[in-house]
């Protein structure tokens, strides 16, 4: 089981009215949510907080963070996001074959020279100690302006976040988060984990 059991999504109306968000990228309620709301303050937040930086502003299209968070995630190695992120990716309309090999986006002809850019930025700021230099700023600007980078360190950012509450909690992955994550990320080993209900 999970370090916290989340409560039912009925349990602060607040929450419950505000993770109507969720059921648009994901489909579902995610647990992770469900279980900060034993301090609503902190999931009311939180969500708001997701809102604002996964809103499509132009340019880092709402595919593009998803992407970005999860190549945040598997930096981390935090199966939980990198199942949702895959998920997320896929419902707001990244290509096919972005999908099928994001794990290779440094070489596959699916990613442009800007997402590159904007994925190895995601990939060096996830890394502890962090990773980013001037190569990684100087690439970043040849394709980004400062608003759009400033949008991409707010996925990474919240993802920090996400993987470190959802690997130390060992959420416990949601039937259509394993079914996105086992379909794109399957063949490069994807596995459930700690996040199988079972642990702690």
């Amino acid at each position: 089981m999970a370090l916290v059991t989340p409560l039912s999504a009925d349990h602060d109306p607040e929450t419950k009215e505000l993770a109507k968000f969720f059921n648009e990228t994901l489909g579902f309620c995610p647990n992770s949510v469900l279980t900060m709301q034993r301090r609503p303050a902190i999931s009311k937040a939180f969500i708001n907080l997701n809102k604002a930086v996964m809103a499509n502003e132009g340019r880092v299209t709402s595919a593009l963070k998803r992407l970005i968070a999860w190549v945040s995630s598997n930096a981390t190695g935090c199966r939980y996001c990198q199942a949702h992120a895959i998920r997320a990716a896929e419902r707001y309309g990244a290509e096919q074959e972005q999908l099928d090999n994001i794990w290779d986006y440094r070489t596959h002809s699916a990613f442009s020279e800007a997402e590159r850019a904007a994925l190895d930025f995601s990939l060096a700021a996830s890394q502890v100690p962090n990773a980013v230099n001037a190569e990684i700023k100087n690439n970043l600007y040849k394709y980004w302006d400062e608003g759009e980078i400033v949008e991409m360190l707010g996925v990474i950012s919240l993802f920090g976040y996400l993987n470190r509450w959802n690997d130390s909690m060992g959420t416990t992955m949601e039937a259509g988060a394993i079914d996105s994550g086992h379909h794109y990320l399957g063949k490069y080993g994807f596995e459930v984990g700690k996040h199988d209900g079972s642990q702690y």
